[in-house]
């Protein structure tokens, strides 16, 4: 038997976001024969009037730290164990043996280390085809889908853990340029599907919490990545936190 460990972020500020992760949970444990794959499911959840609710078939936790996505995955790479690990947003459908497709396509390239699996919503709008073979590249959306990615767990012995100082927006662009900087393979499985519905999750966030999950990560990835110099980052920064300051104020 083949185990993964899933990690679901989910933010259930309402009785319609929950049931957005709960549908993802559902999928998710309809998608495999128990008998041949395992997903042991690890919800963390930002909610924290909630607690302490768990949701069924799963372990839920409620980190002490406010949202920061990366530190989120990182709490679920540390807090499970098995040699799979896949990490997902709560808006997503999972379709039948997308899992299987994802094991096919490592047997097949033992050098494949990242994965992401086909979105029947987003990919063909990119032009991009179900059952089309993998699509090895790091173009994030098309190649690296943030929304899902599903990984060997020994990448994190040549990667690292992924930088907090990523919060949400580009963390998907900074594991890329990761990936491409060790060398290490990933690829689009277009016969693995898992649908994203884009957007529910962010739908209802203030002009100030997406100014903050935005202008504070472009800056920082402009630094770590375009070789930016250090004291121009940090104006950056400082005129982005002004910025959010304002938007409290009214």
């Amino acid at each position: 038997m083949k185990k993964i460990d899933v990690i679901i972020l989910s933010y259930a500020k309402d009785d319609a976001m929950q049931s957005v992760t709960q549908n993802a949970i559902d999928s998710l444990l309809a998608s495999e024969d128990p008998a041949k794959i395992k997903f042991d499911v690890l919800v963390i959840e930002s909610n924290k009037k909630l607690k302490p609710y768990t949701y069924p078939a799963t372990t839920t936790v409620y980190p002490g730290s406010v949202f920061n996505f990366n530190k989120y995955l990182n709490i679920g790479i540390t807090g499970t164990h098995n040699d799979y690990i896949c990490f997902c947003n709560n808006d997503l459908l999972f379709r039948p043996l997308w899992a299987s497709a994802i094991f096919d396509a490592f047997e097949k390239d033992s050098e494949l280390m990242s994965t992401s699996p086909f979105c029947a919503i987003y990919h063909p709008t990119v032009g991009l085809t179900a059952n089309s073979g993998n699509h090895y590249g790091y173009k994030v959306r098309d190649h690296i889908a943030g929304w899902c990615f599903f990984v060997k767990r020994n990448i994190f012995y040549k990667i690292g853990l992924l930088d907090e100082h990523f919060k949400f927006w580009f963390a998907d662009s900074d594991y890329a340029r990761t990936l491409q900087q060790h060398k290490i393979k990933h690829a689009l499985v277009t016969d693995a599907f898992v649908d994203h519905l884009d957007g529910i999750a962010t739908a209802g966030l203030s002009a100030k919490e997406k100014l903050t999950l935005t202008s504070e990560q472009f800056w920082y990835f402009q630094y770590k990545w375009e070789h930016r110099n250090f004291p121009l980052y940090i104006y950056r920064l400082l005129r982005s936190k002004l910025r959010i300051l304002k938007k409290d104020n009214g």
